[in-house]
Order: structure tokens, then C-alpha cells, then sequence
């Protein structure tokens, strides 16, 4: 899927559900570095993250579709979902790369996540697969991003963004609450989660996929 590519950035997560403060983040990366494409790249199953309300990778990974909306330089990967199991974005970065040696590779993550990265599984094997574009956030400092990273050598390149006060926990409790979501998701997406009735309270189904999404981050280690 990404043969050809030589420039490519990845920006992961559960996207439960994408919201706007992803699509800019997507969109700012790709301008500012240049890059040919980003791949917004929904897990199956978070090794330490269970969220509530979770309607299942198939959903997520069809509301990020949705998101995206055919947009020239942005696609959705399905590598995670079809792999199955936890995602650890070491495995991921291995894979793009194995299906274009050549390309190069940027990965796309907030601050507060990037001061994490050590306890990730093969943090170091990880900045050798791709460089880092970093978007800052108010509680977590450059500084202590680059205190955090320093031992792993690896590239990184801080965001000229503005803070989006927006995220995936204040869309699900809006809708929960009978709230409006417009402005916050695109209206293709308010419009999925209103026609599935997404994020109204936990079902008996996703109960049962939340309970073996535990058991699976039982098994497994840092992302």
C-alpha cells in the first residue's frame, strides 16, 4: 500500500473517535515536513489503554475513513486492525518498511506521549525506523520531552502548531450527555456515531469487548 512513497508520516492511536484536533495534526505535519502522504493508522487494541465505550477496531477504523474523506495526502491504514492483537508501533514501523525500504519515515505524536517512548517496547530499534515530529502540549514541556528522549538519540522535530483543546473522552462524554458533537468530529463521523448509536452507554457487546481487550493487555507489554 505504500510502495512508491518516499516521504511518510504515521500518526497512530485508537481514534475512538477521530476528532478535528487529529485531521489538523495530520494535515500541519504534512505541510510542514513536506511529507507525501500520512497514514492515520488505527490500533486494534492498545497494549495499556482501555477506554470506555469502545465499539470495536472495524468501527473505529471506518469512522477514521470517514474523517479523512478521500483528502488529498491523507489515507487511513488498516495494518493494526488486519494484524490483530496489540499494537505496538515498533511492529508497524518494521512493516511500512518492509514494503518500501526506501521510504522515509516520520512518526507523528503529541508531547505528553513522546515522554513515554522509553518504556515502549525497542524504543531504540523504534527512532532508528523513523524520525519524531513532535506536536507540544501545555502539560508536557519541549524540555522535558528532550530530557526524556536524549538517551535514545533520536531525530526530532518540534511543531510550529497551535494546541487543539479537543480529544477523543470529550466527544464520547458530549454524546453520552446528549450533546452536540459539530465542530469537534467531521460530520461524516457525528453522523456515523448517531446512525450506530456509538458512545450512548456501554452495551452488552461492548462490555465483552472491553473485557477481552483487558485480558489482552494483560499478556502484553509497553507499547
Amino acid at each position: 500500500m505504500v510502495a512508491g512513497a518516499r516521504s511518510i508520516g504515521i500518526l497512530g492511536g485508537t481514534f475512538n473517535p477521530p476528532h478535528r484536533g487529529h485531521l489538523a495534526l495530520a494535515r500541519h505535519a504534512q505541510a510542514e515536513l513536506g511529507l507525501e502522504r500520512v497514514l492515520l493508522m488505527p490500533a486494534h487494541s492498545a497494549p495499556h489503554k482501555g477506554e470506555e465505550g469502545d465499539p470495536g477496531p472495524e468501527r473505529r477504523l471506518e469512522m477514521c475513513r470517514l474523517a479523512v474523506g478521500g483528502e488529498a495526502g491523507l489515507e487511513v491504514c488498516a495494518l493494526e486492525i488486519e494484524r490483530g492483537g496489540p499494537s505496538y508501533t515498533v511492529d508497524t514501523l518494521r512493516a511500512i518498511k518492509q514494503g518500501d525500504p526506501q521510504a522515509d519515515l516520520t512518526f507523528i505524536v503529541g508531547a505528553d506521549m513522546a515522554r513515554t517512548l522509553p518504556a515502549w517496547r525497542e524504543p531504540r530499534a523504534l527512532v532508528g525506523l523513523a524520525g519524531l515530529a513532535i506536536a507540544e502540549r501545555e502539560e508536557t514541556g519541549r524540555e522535558e520531552v528532550l530530557r526524556a528522549l536524549a538517551p535514545l538519540g533520536a531525530r526530532m522535530t518540534f511543531l510550529a502548531m497551535p494546541m487543539l483543546e479537543v480529544s477523543s473522552s470529550q466527544v464520547r462524554e458530549r454524546v453520552k450527555a446528549g450533546e452536540p458533537i459539530e465542530g469537534l468530529v467531521a460530520p461524516a463521523v457525528a453522523e456515523y456515531i448517531a446512525a450506530h448509536a456509538l458512545y450512548r452507554g456501554a452495551s452488552a457487546d461492548t462490555k465483552a469487548n472491553m473485557q477481552g481487550q483487558t485480558q489482552t493487555r494483560a499478556k502484553a507489554g509497553a507499547k
